[in-house]
């Protein structure tokens, strides 16, 4: 029998080896998965294994019960967030600004904080500006890998001229993500800045990393990992502390009052004079008079009522006292 020659058409592929295979997951991803097990906002709820057998009340009675726990951890934190907010408002009131830096939910806690601060607080362009992982896009679209980049969050500071007089806080609910760490680090090692770590697990890289850590830990989540739920939420309270008592300190309230609001519509247009007549007790048309000789300015408005000066004296008064009201009435006091 001669020998049979060994084709040289490979045989077919089977239908098994054309699914692709997965690749193996590598030390890195290894060494992840074993943080991420390690997190309290990462672990697993066995006694809400069944959740979604319940009727929609009830699943809404939970939900309502864990987000009722996260002011108390907030709570758990407030002699470090009012240090944070002091340090803050020492550098802002020598001109520097405010810059909120995180990736996903975090980020985009932070730029919508940040982008309340001009019609609440009338700050300047850029004073108050929030950074997200992947640029303006990702408020809307995942991008991927961007989370995992501290060069890029070097970058996105170095791009907005970060100084030594600003103040950047890092926002990531685990207390892990690169971006938000490495944007504290260069912040801090590299451009003098003062800096604030802002996370939900004790023990973070980020609040270590920092001169200000803030450790809110709301324990695991409903949908387990799912951090735009509890953790979200203690983030929002943060950092609308973190802004609002920045700005009482700053003078852009008087008493509970916003009298530094923007006027850019209607409503806040109706709300200035509301302020006004609160802040004084003068009848509309003394506030109409008032706002007149101000150019609508709530704050100068309220001065001239007050203090029994006219729309200029009133400017040079708050310019005088930057921006402090209380301050400036009494100069006014002085003067007659």
């Amino acid at each position: 029998m001669t020998p049979s020659t060994p084709s040289s058409t490979p045989p077919a592929p089977s239908a098994a080896s054309n699914r692709s295979t997965p690749a193996a997951p590598s030390a890195s991803y290894d060494q992840l998965r074993t943080q991420l097990e390690t997190l309290t906002t990462e672990q697993y709820r066995s006694e809400l294994a069944e959740i979604d057998q319940l009727p929609t009340v009830e699943i809404a009675r939970i939900m309502n019960g864990e987000d009722a726990t996260v002011p108390t951890a907030v709570a758990a934190q407030l002699p470090r967030i009012a240090a944070a907010i002091d340090a803050v408002a020492e550098r802002m009131a020598r001109g520097g600004r405010l810059l909120y830096v995180g990736a996903g939910t975090a980020g985009r806690m932070g730029v919508l904080d940040a982008s309340e601060c001009p019609p609440t607080f009338n700050t300047e362009p850029g004073q108050v500006t929030g950074l997200i992982a992947g640029g303006p896009g990702a408020m809307v679209t995942s991008v991927e890998g961007a989370e995992d980049s501290p060069e890029m969050a070097a970058a996105d500071l170095d791009a907005v001229g970060l100084t030594a007089d600003d103040t950047v806080v890092g926002i990531s609910a685990s207390g892990r993500t690169p971006y938000a760490v490495g944007a504290v680090e260069h912040a801090r090692t590299v451009r003098g800045a003062l800096t604030i770590g802002l996370a939900c697990n004790a023990d973070s890289a980020l609040a270590a990393a920092a001169e200000h850590g803030i450790e809110v830990v709301v324990g695991p989540e409903l949908l387990t990992g799912s951090t735009r739920l509890k953790a979200g939420t203690a983030q929002k309270l943060v950092l609308n502390m973190l802004s609002t008592i920045t700005m009482i300190r700053l003078g852009k309230t008087y008493g509970n009052l916003m009298v530094d609001v923007r006027a850019s519509n209607e409503k806040l247009r109706a709300r200035s004079r509301r302020i006004v007549a609160l802040a004084t007790g003068a009848p509309d048309h003394e506030i109409e008079a008032a706002l007149s000789a101000t150019d609508g300015e709530v704050k100068d408005a309220i001065l001239v009522i007050l203090g029994g000066v006219d729309g200029p004296q009133a400017a040079a008064l708050l310019t005088a006292s930057h921006g402090h009201l209380r301050a400036a009435l009494t100069s006014a006091a002085g003067r007659h």
